[in-house]
């Protein structure tokens, strides 16, 4: 059975409140035996429709799961180009919004590098090319505009990672032009990680102080709070996946969500879910 937990903390009267996800869906490439895209694909996409996002980050995504999730999503409006070319080659952390709740008013792409605008550029320690893909909306029920921002950091270079937060917590807060903001990704880092402190408290006045959605429901760190498993259903461990807002915004409700079936999950990591209000 798919656990049923999103639905249930949102009251129906609160029709201002998002409802944030963040999800690595693994990618299609990998060899995963019985754990591989096409094998799970159904149970992913009904993971999704359980936790009926307003506003979903997936990382990881090549082309033949970015056009799966456009096709099985048709509620959701899709931005966001893959990472090695800017098109659609490599992985993309794209967005998703609900096309019937907001309205599109600006969109765009950086890479996590000292040549931002470059498509396929990387720096500092980087294995690969990592990107941050964005989105600016307007919310028709609450009539205010906010920017939304997914992407997934290295997964090998520290200094990378430090970087690509202070840059994503400049380059964010000013397209954001004192709006207010979410930031969604897998960092591949943990609280502990200096890469995280940039976020949380940034070092430069131009730069968005970043509130943890999940620390601010559980301020208390628990032992069981991981969100990578690699299929094993692991909960010993700490997060590395994130939802994060600006002072804008207050976090009514967080989880790691735990859907399994059958002894089967939906992804080697576990999605995370918050439910953001306006403040």
């Amino acid at each position: 059975m798919i656990a049923l937990l999103l639905a249930t903390v949102l009251p129906a009267a609160d029709a201002t409140a998002l409802r944030v996800v963040s999800f690595n869906v693994r990618n299609s490439n990998a060899k995963d035996g019985e754990d591989a895209w096409p094998k799970r694909t159904d149970l992913f996409f009904d993971t999704i429709k359980t936790l009926d996002p307003d506003l979903i980050g997936f990382q990881e995504v090549l082309a033949d799961q970015h056009d799966a999730l456009v096709a099985r999503m048709p509620g959701h409006t899709f931005a966001g180009v893959a990472r090695n070319d800017g098109q659609r080659a490599g992985e993309w952390s794209c967005i998703a919004f609900r096309a019937a709740r907001f309205t599109e008013i600006a969109r765009g792409d950086f890479w996590l590098s000292e040549t931002p605008e470059v498509p396929g550029s990387k720096s500092w320690d980087a294995a690969l090319t990592r990107i941050c893909s964005w989105v600016r909306l307007r919310d028709q029920r609450s009539g205010r505009e906010f920017v939304y921002a997914n992407t997934h950091f290295d997964h090998i270079g520290k200094v990378a990672r430090y970087e690509a937060s202070k840059l994503i917590a400049r380059r964010v807060a000013t397209l954001a032009a004192g709006a207010p903001a979410l930031l969604t990704g897998d960092l591949n880092i943990n609280e502990d990680n200096p890469a995280y402190a940039v976020l949380v408290r940034p070092e430069s006045a131009d730069a968005i102080r970043w509130i943890d959605a999940f620390r601010t429901v559980h301020p208390k760190r628990q032992p069981d709070e991981a969100s990578f498993h690699g299929f094993k259903g692991t909960t010993q461990g700490s997060r590395i996946d994130f939802i994060f807002h600006s002072s804008h915004f207050v976090a009514r409700a967080s989880e790691i969500d735990r859907t399994v079936r059958n002894g089967r999950y939906p992804s080697d990591h576990y999605a995370v879910w918050a439910v953001i209000d306006w403040r």
